[in-house]
C-alpha cells in the first residue's frame, strides 16, 4: 500500500481528527486500522464485517457513515463506482486503478506519464482539478486466464 508505516498513518489519523475537531474514538480508530491493513478496496459492508468482530454492537450505518467522514476530511478516497457498492482506498498517495470487470477487483499501479498528463485547457477553463487519476477497465490476468481455460475446453 503505502509507503509509511503503520504508526505514521496512525498519528496522521489522529493529528487530522484533531485537526477537524473529530473525536478519536476506538470505533473510528478499528476501522481506520482495518482499513490501512486491508490491500483490496473493501466496501463498507466488508469494513462492517471486521469491525463489527471487535465491537459486536457496531452498526453497518456507523460504519458507513464514518467512512464518508473519513473521505470528507482527506483520510481515505472513495474509489470510482461503476454500478457495484462504493470502494474505499486509504492510500493518498498518487496512483491509478485497474477495475477488472469479470471479478470486481480493483488493483493499484503508478505510472509517472499517467501523474503528468496534461489537463485539457477546456476542462482548466470551467473547473478546479484538484487529483487525477487514471481507471483503466479490463479482464485481470486470473480472469483472461480462466477465460482462455473455458475457451479451450
Amino acid at each position: 500500500m503505502q509507503s509509511k508505516t503503520s504508526n505514521d498513518l496512525l498519528k496522521f489519523f489522529i493529528d487530522t481528527c484533531k485537526q477537524q475537531n473529530l473525536k478519536v474514538t476506538p470505533q473510528r480508530m478499528a476501522i481506520y486500522k482495518e482499513l490501512i491493513k486491508s490491500k483490496n478496496h473493501p466496501s463498507a459492508e466488508a469494513m462492517f464485517q471486521k469491525v463489527r468482530r471487535q465491537f459486536h454492537n457496531i452498526s453497518f450505518d456507523t460504519v458507513n457513515r464514518t467512512l464518508f467522514t473519513f473521505s470528507e476530511i482527506g483520510l481515505i478516497d472513495i474509489v470510482e463506482g461503476h454500478g457495484r457498492p462504493r470502494r474505499f482506498d486509504p492510500d493518498m498517495n498518487m496512483h491509478h486503478h485497474f477495475h477488472c470487470i469479470k471479478c470486481g477487483n480493483i488493483t493499484d499501479f503508478r505510472n509517472d506519464a499517467y501523474d503528468n498528463l496534461e489537463i485539457p485547457e477546456n476542462i482548466k477553463q470551467k473547473f478546479m482539478v484538484i487529483r487525477k487519476r487514471v481507471v483503466l477497465k479490463g479482464s485481470c490476468d486470473k480472469c483472461s486466464k480462466r477465460s482462455e481455460f473455458s475457451n479451450a475446453s
